[in-house]
């Protein structure tokens, strides 16, 4: 039983998965591969001058990685609620998890699927999007989405800052209190 599923792991969803594990949360990321963002080049991302997008999306991976998150290559085909919590089924296998964090960027079709509900996007080309409250949350209990699917614009730094708000408020939830993530920066003596 994973605490938390995320399925997508371009910038907003490795941005939840770094939050989750790094709380302590058994996240898993199951992401096929095909984020837009690996199509990407990038100049207007705070604190990088500039980078690609795959290295964007590796970088994403790696840092969800070192903090515990298992990163599991396939297909999601469907998300249903089990007598343990959700399973999301993958052309690789089953997983349960109490918590699912959606992050397929411009790909509803997943979504449609398992029945969120839907609505025109504001974006330049993104058609569809989940609706969502203002914490993430989507019309089915313990589903929630991040990042282009969400809403939010495309930029990658906007996706990112989606998926950690998301995350946060996903480990708020299972905590029963607010969770806040500060590093404490110990400069040399």
């Amino acid at each position: 039983m994973y605490d938390v599923a995320i399925i997508g792991a371009g910038p907003a969803g490795a941005s939840a998965a770094i939050f989750c594990a790094k709380a302590g949360k058994r996240t898993l990321v199951i992401d096929n591969d095909l984020s837009i963002t690996r199509r990407a080049w990038i100049e207007n991302h705070y604190g990088v001058p500039q980078i690609s997008g795959p290295d964007l999306v590796e970088t994403g991976r790696q840092q969800a990685k070192k903090f515990g998150a298992e990163l599991v290559k396939a297909e999601v085909t469907n998300v249903t609620r089990g007598a343990d919590g959700l399973q999301v089924e993958t052309d690789q296998g089953t997983y349960t998890a109490r918590h699912v964090i959606i992050a397929t960027g411009v790909y509803t079709d997943l979504a449609e699927k398992i029945g969120l509900r839907t609505k025109p996007g504001t974006e330049p080309r993104i058609k569809t999007i989940v609706e969502v409250d203002s914490q993430g949350r989507t019309n089915i209990d313990g589903v929630w989405a991040a990042g282009t699917i969400a809403g939010v614009s495309v930029h990658t730094i906007i996706t990112a800052g989606d998926g950690a708000k998301v995350a946060v408020n996903v480990i708020s939830e299972l905590n029963g209190e607010r969770y806040v993530d500060h590093d404490v920066y110990k400069p040399f003596t």
